[in-house]
């Protein structure tokens, strides 16, 4: 739980930092922007833009009962990030399973890609897929439905 949240809080302070910096020599409307843009930054790489992960079990299981695809992904994955976004609402469909809080969900994607834990690895009809065209993704849940 806890290296999920390092790379946002991380950026929160740094922004903090040089916020505070900004703020001494005078120029607080710049502090303010930088400050927002740092938030917004750790927002963005922090598990809450993501839908609820789940265990990697319980994921399969549901994928075997409805056809959706798992998703496989870590915070500050600048890929699994791309493919949530570029998912849109679609993304809430998709079982997702944080690696960082799974450890059966890392094994399964070291499993798949020879030992490394890359992100996004989605699994469809049990076939690995590792960083897929989000378009392709979108393409499984549409004949999921």
């Amino acid at each position: 739980m806890t290296r999920a949240w390092t790379l946002p809080t991380l950026l929160v302070l740094s922004g903090a930092a040089l916020a505070t910096g900004l703020i001494s020599s005078g120029n607080p409307g710049a502090a303010a922007a930088l400050l927002l843009v740092f938030v917004l930054l750790a927002g963005v790489n922090s598990p809450l833009i993501f839908p609820r992960s789940i265990s990697a079990p319980e994921a399969q299981r549901r994928s075997a009962a409805d056809g959706r695809p798992v998703v496989f992904w870590r915070p500050g994955c600048a890929y699994c990030l791309r493919l949530r976004i570029r998912l849109g609402r679609g993304a809430r469909q998709v079982h997702w399973v944080n690696i960082w809080r799974d450890p059966a969900g890392a094994a399964a994607v070291r499993a798949a890609n020879d030992g490394d834990e890359t992100v996004p690895t989605v699994v469809v009809a049990g076939q690995s897929h590792t960083n897929p065209d989000p378009a392709w993704v979108r393409e499984q849940l549409s004949r999921s439905a």
